[in-house]
């Protein structure tokens, strides 16, 4: 995390200025995006928390809250309440050292201050190292409710001992938009397999004593023009889709929630009465409060609409003066002595904020509950067995010799050629807000090597460098010395230069930083920015022509450490010969293993589906040369495999978080049967999914983003038009196998039972995800889905046992949205129940009765 926040809460990755998506510059002001590209980083409640008809303010905030609440807040001045309700820069407005906000308090009243960090995949700080957790993606992958509720534990645990109270986690937007740049951040493509986890992980963070911020809301599912793109969504496809995680999240309990950048029905999200009182409020009886993304609050009014505390200063650099907010610190303040904002409204938001702070223990006479100290072993254990059990086995066929392609045996385990980038430097987190510096982070190539003895021959090569070697006197002048360039608070350029380029071609720039932001220009080219609160290292492909051209850096170091720089470079001549070496290489080994990734990131997304950087072109030369590969992912969402016929295997091992190498090598060669199972379809084509064909869908059109496809989200719509996906939602293949019989359905006082047996009919002790999936009700009109999850179960078998599972299917999942009566209504009548290993997958068929 930045020591202070950017104009923009991250918005595009350390690399070079994008379009959105569609060739065209991004619509937020260029001040802003520019900046961003520098530092990205129980019970009812009564009407009073909603407006008047005329808009007013709630008729007293002394409504909420309790009376030791009410009262404290009585006894504060103005300018107190005032600093509950944005955060600021740090304390005795200093720069922000740790986290993301800060609260000061109100030490005369015993109200202590209040830090926030984020942390959908880990608890990010500036200056600070934390357990880089599997991204929420491979969390959800695990089916594991328990899983979940640990991965919180992570989270809770650390944010109390790195010293914060409240973590901006965990995303629960759906995952709609296969492009999505942040679709690693968050959990499904469908609405229970997020609640489920949501309300797990968040069971986990706030047991611990750290509160969590649920976080878009709502309709945050896709990045390209974030800031001002409405979301027209209908209310039944709201209700049934995009809503239900933040509602099992405030069942949860969650602290607080985050309002989106986005329009949603033609109003900002964060000025939006309807979504923040009359459904957060007055329909699910939310009582935390609710906070703006980075910069999101429109107006001083939005605190009349439900909106309680700004996110966001307007800055640059660390080393510029502290502002104020926007929104809700001088200008609230002027509104609420003009008497235009009342001061009964400013009461309700402080009232809500210090509320969850009693709640958590903050406001004991002891300053709250006790610190606990790191415990990164505890850490690490639970990012290994999560990113183990989050791994996805796609594909695994049989080798020449008849035997499955994995997990590794015999000579195909030891004679190996190991190629790929992200093998020796390992592919650990996406970027953005979610990008965690670990304590370490091992390279897989390493614990390949180890867990393939030392008689076993490993080969190594990269097929594809994002880094390459350094510049030398030759390339530029004068010679730049990596290292050190600018000491602790340092802010100015630091190179100037040319570099002479040997010969027309695509060459690969790489900039490694460490301890700020350096930004390099080349002459006629986009800058480069790179920023170790976002990346530690960025790497991009510029078209340069023969001849000498200026070369430029500069930058800025955090106050506490000094900047650190390295510059280097791919030329083509080395690009083409990394290619060859690795074809070679995979011809002299009995297993060529390729580690694939791409780029997630907050602030943009994906212009393809396809693997960046032509590793599908590589993956497809390593496969001629040598049948017998198998492919690991490193990806955060669906990517496109145009040589997947021609592989043996593939294991998706998303952003697997610090402890991947050694998962990574333990599912390879059986330590661990994958158990995995996709919680989002990968498409075959670019032009096979929901969107395709339909800019109005995504990335919208005038403005507005159309969700035209309904409640037919994900493996609803493939179903629905009859499109093969590569994978469907679901799939997950084993070490051993299963079969199911004996299918019971019945009715309860709670919703329906679904109990089957399932047996392992293979080898090997593992674990399958029973899946239930209800058909629609003939007595009624509104959309149904062909079919839908409505309910899951996870089940470990060793070689031969078998298990009556049920799997539990709760009212909710047996209703819809009428959007005559504004409700959840029953949807009456039989109901087909097919239960299997996936989506396409299924294994019995039943009825539910009427």
């Amino acid at each position: 995390m930045l020591s202070r926040r950017p104009a923009e809460r991250t918005s595009r990755p350390p690399t070079r200025l994008r379009t959105d998506g569609r060739g065209r510059p991004g619509r937020a002001p260029r001040l802003l995006a520019l900046t961003v590209a520098l530092l990205c980083t129980s019970g009812l409640l009564t009407p009073a928390h909603g407006t008047t008809a005329d808009g007013a303010a709630p008729r007293a905030a002394a409504e909420e809250g309790s009376q030791r609440v009410r009262a404290l807040v009585a006894r504060m001045t103005l300018d107190e309440k005032l600093s509950f309700v944005h955060w600021t820069a740090g304390a005795e407005g200093g720069p922000l050292a740790r986290g993301v906000g800060y609260l000061p308090g109100v030490p005369r009243l015993g109200i202590p201050p209040l830090q926030a960090a984020d942390g959908p995949v880990g608890v990010r700080i500036n200056g600070s190292r934390a357990t880089a957790l599997p991204t929420p993606t491979a969390l959800a992958a695990t089916f594991d409710d328990g899983l979940a509720a640990a991965y919180g534990k992570v989270i809770g645990h650390e944010g109390r001992a790195l010293g914060q109270d409240v973590v901006l986690a965990p995303m629960v937007n759906n995952i709609r938009v296969p492009h999505g740049g942040r679709n690693f951040e968050t959990f499904s493509e469908d609405p229970l397999v997020t609640s489920r986890t949501a309300a797990a992980e968040i069971r986990g963070i706030q047991g611990q004593g750290l509160m969590a911020t649920v976080k878009h809301f709502a309709g945050n599912n896709q990045e390209t023009d974030r800031f001002t793109v409405d979301a027209a969504v209908d209310e039944q496809t709201l209700h049934e889709t995009e809503l239900p995680g933040f509602r099992s999240a405030v069942e949860a309990g969650a602290a607080s929630v985050m309002c989106a950048y986005n329009g949603v029905n033609g109003t900002p999200a964060c000025s939006s009465d309807q979504l923040l009182q009359k459904v957060l409020r007055e329909q699910w009886g939310f009582r935390g409060w609710v906070m703006s993304d980075w910069l999101a609050t429109k107006a001083t009014t939005d605190i009349t609409k439900g909106l309680d505390q700004e996110l966001g200063l307007e800055m640059g650099k660390p080393t510029d003066p502290v502002p104020d907010s926007k929104h809700f610190g001088a200008a609230l303040k002027a509104a609420v002595t003009a008497g235009t904002v009342p001061e009964a409204a400013l009461d309700r938001s402080v009232v809500r904020i210090v509320g969850q702070m009693e709640r958590f223990g903050l406001l004991d006479p002891a300053g709250g509950p006790a610190r606990p100290a790191r415990d990164a072993q505890a850490g690490r254990a639970t990012a290994r067995e999560i990113a183990e059990n989050g791994a996805v086995l796609l594909r695994n066929t049989t080798t020449a010799a008849g035997l499955p392609a994995l997990p590794l045996t015999g000579t195909a385990a030891t004679s190996l050629a190991v190629i790929g980038d992200s093998a020796l430097h390992p592919k650990v987190s996406g970027l953005g807000s979610a990008h965690v510096v670990p304590d370490a982070a091992e390279a897989p190539l390493d614990a390949l090597r180890e867990r393939a003895g030392a008689n076993a021959a490993v080969a190594y090569e990269p097929g594809i460098e994002r880094l390459g070697a350094p510049l030398t006197a030759t390339e530029l002048s004068p010679a730049f010395q990596n290292g050190r360039q600018l000491d602790p608070g340092g802010d100015r350029a630091f190179y100037d230069g040319t570099l002479t380029v040997p010969a027309d071609g695509d060459y690969r720039i790489g900039v490694r930083v460490d301890g700020g932001l350096a930004i390099l220009q080349i002459e006629g080219q986009a800058p480069v920015y790179a920023a170790d609160s976002f990346s530690e290292t960025t790497s991009v492909v510029l078209r340069l022509t023969r001849g000498t051209h200026k070369l430029a850096m500069s930058g800025w170091a955090w106050p506490d450490r000094p900047l650190s720089v390295d510059l280097t470079w791919v030329t083509p001549e080395r690009a083409n010969r990394n290619i060859q070496r690795a074809v070679a290489a995979a011809a002299a080994a009995d297993t060529a293993v390729v580690f694939a990734q791409d780029e997630g990131s907050e602030g943009w997304d994906r212009p393809s589906l396809s693997l960046p950087d032509g590793q599908d072109a590589l993956i497809a030369a390593v496969a001629a040369a040598n049948p017998n590969t198998v492919v690991v992912l490193n990806t955060g969402s669906s990517v496109l495999m145009p040589w997947l016929g021609s592989t043996r295997a593939v294991l998706q091992m998303w952003y697997p978080g610090q402890e991947g190498a050694r998962a990574t090598a333990a599912l390879l060669y059986g330590d661990v049967n994958p158990g995995g199972k996709l919680t989002q379809t990968f498409p075959a084509a670019e032009d096979a999914h929901p969107m395709a064909g339909r800019p109005e869908r995504f990335p919208g059109v005038a403005g507005k983003q159309e969700y035209s496809e309904g409640i037919h989200v994900g493996y609803r719509w493939y179903e629905r038009e009859g499109v093969a996906p590569l994978f469907p939602f679901g799939h997950g293949l084993s070490y051993t196998s299963f079969s199911y019989r004996d299918l019971a359905v019945e009715r309860t006082a709670t919703g329906a039972t679904v109990r089957v047996t399932v047996r392992n009919t293979g080898r090997s002790t593992g674990k399958e995800v029973v899946q239930a999936y209800l058909g629609p009700s003939d007595r009624i009109t509104a959309p149904q889905a062909v079919k839908k999850l409505a309910g899951y179960t996870k089940v470990t078998l060793a070689p031969g046992q078998e298990k009556r599972v049920a799997v539990t299917v709760d009212a909710r999942q047996l209703q819809y949205w009428d959007t005559a009566r504004h409700s959840w209504r029953d949807a009456p009548g039989a109901r087909t129940v097919k239960v299997g290993s996936s989506s396409a997958d299924i294994r019995l068929t039943g009825r539910l009765a009427p």
